[in-house]
């Protein structure tokens, strides 16, 4: 695959509001097939920047840049984006079959095609057993896999996590912070991973930023290990 000569994302000068809370003159750059993380105190506008690049929040100035095409003002399903929410946000009226296919099918991808994808799918994420269950009826991790591979399923070139990690116990966490690794590096995407604890960037990012006093900062490996010994 040939390199971009642009970042996979990036943020320009962008200013959103979400109620009374505004972010103004936001910059954020994230390479080609590299794993961002977004450290920030709760309320400081995490959330926020995700959403808007995945469109779920207009901007009211400023240009999002996915792969150098302005997606500004693009749909959701339009920006190529694979994002996982918080509290993964599975359809409860499908099964995990289902959940996987979402995005295939709202794409007219051919039954056959879905089935190869979502067995594909599966196996990589190590629910093969769970396809016929309902997802009210998983465990915290299992949801997470599940949110994860209808994520992945339509091959986004960018990935969106909030806290992905934040409901588990500490085995299953372990656990997640592998596969989410493998995950982008199976899936060529560049990542921006929402998240609160050190362990996550120590683990997962290529590049990590924080979110303080309304501007997002990104961080060198050496001042990263005196923030963290701050922690």
């Amino acid at each position: 695959m040939e390199e971009s000569n642009y970042p996979m994302i990036e943020l320009i000068d962008v200013t959103v509001s979400a109620g009374k809370f505004q972010l103004t003159n936001i910059n954020l750059s994230i390479p080609d097939n590299q794993y961002g993380i977004l450290l920030g105190r709760t309320g400081s506008g995490k959330t926020t920047i995700m959403e808007t690049i995945c469109g779920l929040k207009k901007t009211t100035k400023g240009t999002i840049l996915i792969d150098g095409q302005d997606i500004t003002q693009l749909k959701p399903a339009e920006r190529g984006v694979g994002f996982v929410p918080q509290d993964g946000a599975l359809f409860d009226q499908f099964n995990v079959f289902d959940n996987l296919a979402f995005s295939l099918k709202i794409r007219k991808w051919k039954k056959s095609e879905i089935n190869e994808r979502v067995c594909e799918l599966a196996e990589l994420l190590g629910i093969e057993s769970l396809l016929n269950r309902n997802t009210t009826n998983l465990s915290g991790g299992e949801k997470q896999r599940v949110s994860l591979g209808r994520a992945l399923a339509f091959f986004p070139s960018v990935l969106c996590f909030d806290e992905p990690l934040s409901a588990l116990d500490e085995e299953t966490h372990d656990d997640m912070c592998h596969l989410l690794k493998n995950a982008q590096q199976y899936s060529n995407a560049s990542v921006l991973h929402i998240s609160h604890n050190p362990k996550e960037h120590q683990r997962l990012a290529d590049l990590t930023f924080e979110i303080k006093d309304g501007n997002v900062i990104q961080y060198q490996p050496e001042e990263l290990i005196l923030k963290d010994q701050k922690i």
